[in-house]
């Protein structure tokens, strides 16, 4: 592993280090990484909208039966085929990979997935399609709700409390259960985890929580994610299950969320603290999220994380935009394998003509189950000069 892209803990100084310093130096080239302009990428962050509903979910009702969902919408499916409902289909032009969960009709190039499915004809919203396959196949879905603008003045109202968290990033400490969250599990190094300042605390009801930090390109603390360790939330099935048999021990939702997020934090691009240090023309990886972004880091590559494909914003785009103009940044990204991961890449791609597309091992979901099965190997990745693989 090339050690070139690996970052070293940072004290709370912000100033920025990377492991590769004595290696410019032998090669002749300044220790010193050439400067970004901090107020141009400051003036462009922006402000985290809430979740509609966690992932794990969303990637539960993407896994169901594509053509249980097609019959439960009245399609007619026969080996594997039924008439499209999205155009005058008088020959079965709809086919399903049960393999992939996907449908697509050759005839007028619909295509997706069950959520896809619902949507397009049912007419409903992502977040609309979700319920109504929740709702059809008995799976509970805890959903997050953007509350109504706090008055003026109000505690609601207050912005985020920097100085009541940084002391917890001066010295992270890490519990056996985020050691093996992240060493056992994820297998990252220990120097991104370091670079990252990643803590963990825990709460009186003994709820283990990861507490990861959002900086600002020089170091400022401005918001925090905290991550429940002890999230296990009940399957789709064990719930219709005990909801028919009307067991007393039926899955309730879990007593505390699987992130939490202090009132007035600021997390939208995460891993901002790396912008001022890339190298003109250095490749910068995109992940969909945190975890992404650390084995992306732990792989030896520079990489930063938007939290979400729901939540990129106009704010984003421009962050992005102003490295591609100013440091001649070449971008790249390991979609997720599924329909937010690539729609996230559409938009990027629209303000970021040459953002290359990577595809991942077909029995990866994303770019972390990649890197823990072993599979995110150089052979797989781009050029450090920024080519393609």
């Amino acid at each position: 592993m090339d050690t070139d892209f690996l970052p070293l803990s940072p004290s709370p100084d912000p100033g920025l280090r990377f492991v590769a310093l004595e290696g410019r130096r032998e090669r002749g080239e300044s220790a010193s990484p050439p400067h970004l302009s901090h107020k141009r990428i400051l003036s462009l962050t922006h402000t985290k909208k809430n979740c509609i509903m966690e992932k794990y979910e969303i990637d539960r009702l993407r896994s169901l039966p594509i053509e249980d969902v097609a019959e439960r919408l009245g399609l007619h499916v026969t080996r594997h085929k039924s008439l499209c409902p999205f155009h005058d289909d008088h020959h079965a032009s709809l086919t399903f990979c049960t393999r992939r969960g996907t449908f697509r009709c050759f005839v007028c190039d619909a295509h997706g997935g069950p959520i896809d499915l619902v949507m397009r004809l049912l007419g409903k919203s992502f977040p609309e399609a979700c319920r109504w396959l929740a709702h059809s196949t008995g799976y509970m879905l805890t959903e997050w709700h953007k509350p109504a603008a706090p008055a003026a003045g109000s505690e609601e109202a207050r912005p985020f409390d920097a100085t009541r968290y940084l002391r917890h990033f001066e010295h992270p400490w890490l519990s056996d259960e985020a050691r093996r969250f992240l060493f056992t599990e994820r297998r990252l190094d220990e120097r991104v985890v370091s670079w990252c300042r990643l803590t963990s605390w825990t709460d009186r009801q003994g709820i283990h929580w990861l507490q990861i930090p959002y900086f600002s390109p020089d170091g400022r603390l401005i918001g925090l994610q905290n991550r429940n360790l002890c999230y296990a939330p009940a399957t789709a099935s064990a719930a219709a299950a005990a909801e028919e048999e009307g067991s007393p021990g039926s899955p309730q939702p879990p007593s505390a969320p699987r992130f939490r997020f202090p009132r007035g934090a600021r997390c939208s691009i995460y891993n901002l603290p790396v912008l001022p240090m890339l190298l003109p023309g250095e490749p910068l990886f995109i992940t969909e999220g945190a975890s992404d972004c650390w084995a992306m880091l732990s792989a030896g590559y520079k990489a930063v994380a938007i939290p979400s494909a729901t939540l990129l914003s106009r704010a984003d785009k421009d962050v992005l935009q102003a490295l591609a103009g100013e440091r001649s940044t070449t971008f790249h990204m390991f979609p997720d394998q599924d329909a937010p991961g690539e729609r996230l890449f559409m938009q990027l791609r629209e303000v970021l003509p040459g953002l290359q597309h990577h595809s991942l091992p077909p029995a990866c979901k994303d770019f972390s189950d990649a890197y823990v099965r072993g599979l995110a190997a150089e052979g797989l990745m781009p050029t450090r000069t920024g080519g393609t693989s």
